[in-house]
């Protein structure tokens, strides 16, 4: 139950209009935190772990925002510096970002001359995704603002603490990992896969 005096908090919605009893207006940090301590402080730890990677996010997309770089092109980029060549099915998966969505944030970038597509001779049904000088230099720009970011998200923040929450959330990635095997192995093949059609 929401704490009197709190703000009404609306998950996913936009702020501008968010305000206190008091009338005074309330940014998403503000209201984030008081969720946390004062309204819900034992609300679900995924909630818990949306809210952190959200001000991860706003967080770098203010910095590179100061170098006309989107996040959404930062998500592929900074796959491209590791891997580059990569085709673009891949570095969709990679990115973790739907296909569609790829297809049209790779064509916006490679307008503005970070990436170019090709096809290899030995291969001509692939797109493979290279990166363009320009690309591979912004690099030595942009890695450094979210490293700072990671700076200031665990200021004040004892170096044991850090170092549980790391082990804690690897250890999480691997549990829901498991899990998610054994309920794909568990659940039923679709239906389509064994329907065969009846002779006319």
């Amino acid at each position: 139950m929401r704490k009197a005096g709190g703000p009404v908090r609306s998950r996913g919605a936009g702020t501008s209009e968010r305000r206190t009893h008091d009338g005074k207006p309330q940014d998403d940090a503000q209201i984030i935190l008081r969720h946390w301590r004062d309204a819900v402080p034992d609300d679900r730890l995924a909630h818990l772990v949306k809210d952190a990677t959200r001000a991860f996010v706003r967080a770098l997309q203010i910095r590179l925002a100061h170098h006309d770089v989107s996040f959404g092109h930062w998500t592929f980029l900074r796959v491209l510096w590791e891997s580059d060549g990569l085709t673009q099915r891949a570095l969709s998966r990679e990115a973790g970002v739907m296909e569609p969505t790829t297809h049209v944030a790779l064509a916006a970038m490679e307008r503005l001359g970070y990436i170019e597509r090709r096809k290899r001779s030995d291969n001509r049904r692939n797109v493979h995704v290279f990166l363009t000088t320009r690309g591979r230099a912004l690099k030595r720009t942009l890695v450094p603002l979210a490293e700072d970011v990671n700076r200031v998200a665990i200021e004040r923040v004892p170096p044991a603490d850090f170092a549980a929450t790391r082990r804690t959330l690897l250890a999480i990635i691997a549990n829901l990992a498991r899990d998610a095997g054994e309920q794909e192995a568990a659940s039923p093949p679709p239906r389509t896969a064994s329907l065969r059609r009846r002779p006319a």
